[in-house]
């Protein structure tokens, strides 16, 4: 699964194919070519250093008879090429420490032949594969606590029982409400419940635990169908992508901008980001440890300067350099704080009238640990940020998960990431149905 495929490429950016060449780097093949007219030159001036000497009007000596069959045959023999020659002097040369080494820059697919290339996409199927499996014993693992909290006590309430009554759904009620999936939502998957059991669509238990999963899915789905669910919905011609990224103090904010910067870089973006969290001292020397850490340019001025003004050379920067996404940091707000709101409608005016569109997204980090404080948040940042997407994190640290459903179902937003753990790559992106199958399964 590609983690950001907005430019459609995911099949070739695992082999290193189809990469731009990027304005500060040159490729192998561009740096043979460069050095080729100097290497061709010094192979002809070794090859015959007596050239002029050969015109017999011009040196008045006897010409050159004629070559024999024996010497013909061997001037025939084609002379290797300036590139085949350096790559035998590469052979020859010790091998460098590996943190010395250079790394590769980026190739054309007519490098690879098209039964390499066949055996690449072999490869890179059975990759994605092995990726997919790996994905769903992790999200397993970061639900596990949910899952114990909210099956197994469904599985207590269904214990012993064949018939569904009225004892058994508000104890199943109350199983809910405790992961967290909130008092509206409960409700809303009761009364489903209920109507399928009037219906007898509903007659025993599995049927009533299928019930349940279907409502949790259809509310995930349901809310894919406002703000951004995919950054495909952007033409590939609006450079920068543009992702702000909004949310209080403490949540994660600053970890999950280095770990989208991270896993958007590796799916071969260039990627720029900007610390307009000019407020809080620590949070561009934090932003700059992130960057330093997965080689991403950060831009970031001293702090009090206007963060507007920090966005704005930000832009600027990135459509010069070509990047494909820009993600802004923003302050660490308090939704109470009308002044801040404010500079975060400031931001996105800027934002707007330098790139089309933009901001394209704009993420609200929310700590799943936090439940439903955190979806008070949200409600108030909708209000004046105009969110588009929920990233959740700290999911593996939590027995109440469920506010992904709660955030879903209240705030119609989708939830496009999820943090899973502490690694770089533990920021996921989050996918309906592997939720609600951990959550039961």
């Amino acid at each position: 699964m590609a983690f950001w495929k907005r430019k459609n490429k995911e099949r070739f950016v695992t082999l290193g194919l189809n990469e731009p060449s990027r304005p500060d780097e040159k490729s192998s093949a561009t740096e043979a070519r460069l050095e080729q007219p100097a290497s061709l030159a010094q192979t002809t001036e070794a090859a015959t250093p007596a050239l002029p000497q050969l015109d017999p009007a011009i040196a008045g000596e006897t010409p050159t008879p004629p070559p024999t069959r024996e010497t013909q045959a061997v001037t025939d023999i084609p002379r290797p090429l300036p590139v085949e020659k350096t790559e035998r002097e590469k052979v020859e040369q010790p091998l460098k420490p590996a943190a010395a080494q250079r790394p590769v820059a980026s190739r054309s697919p007519f490098n690879t032949s098209v039964l390499g290339l066949d055996r690449s996409i072999e490869e890179l199927q059975a990759e994605e594969a092995a990726l997919e499996q790996e994905f769903s014993a992790r999200f397993r693992r970061a639900v596990a606590a949910t899952r114990e909290s909210l099956s197994e006590k469904i599985d207590t309430v269904f214990q012993g029982r064949k018939q569904i009554d009225a004892e058994l759904l508000d104890e199943l009620e109350e199983a809910l409400i405790a992961a967290d999936i909130g008092v509206p939502t409960t409700l809303h998957i009761l009364e489903t419940v209920r109507r399928g059991i009037a219906r007898n669509q509903i007659n025993d238990i599995d049927a009533l635990k299928q019930a349940i999963k279907d409502e949790l899915l259809a509310i995930l789905k349901a809310s894919e169908n406002r703000g951004v669910a995919s950054e495909d919905s952007v033409p590939e011609t609006v450079l920068p992508y543009v992702m702000m990224v909004v949310g209080v103090n403490g949540v994660g904010k600053t970890t999950t901008i280095g770990k989208l910067a991270q896993r958007i870089k590796a799916e071969g973006n260039d990627v720029l980001i900007c610390a307009a969290d000019t407020f809080r001292a620590a949070a561009s020397d934090q932003l700059a440890i992130w960057a330093e850490r997965t080689g991403v340019p950060l831009i970031q001025q001293k702090q009090g300067t206007d963060p507007a003004a920090v966005l704005f050379d930000s832009l600027k920067a990135a459509k010069a350099r070509g990047s494909d996404v820009l993600i802004v940091d923003t302050a660490g707000r308090l939704h109470n704080k009308s002044n801040l709101m404010a500079e975060l409608e400031k931001m996105k005016r800027v934002a707007g009238r330098e790139v089309e569109g933009a901001p394209h997204e704009t993420l609200l980090v929310v700590d799943a640990v936090t439940g439903q404080n955190g979806l008070e948040q949200a409600r108030q940042f909708l209000k004046v940020a105009g969110v588009t997407g929920i990233v959740l994190t700290k999911l593996d640290g939590t027995a109440k998960g469920g506010i992904a459903v709660a955030i879903a179902k209240e705030l119609d937003l989708p939830i496009r990431y999820a943090g899973i753990g502490e690694k770089v790559d533990d920021l996921v992106v989050f996918d309906s149905e592997q939720y609600v199958n951990s959550l039961f399964n």
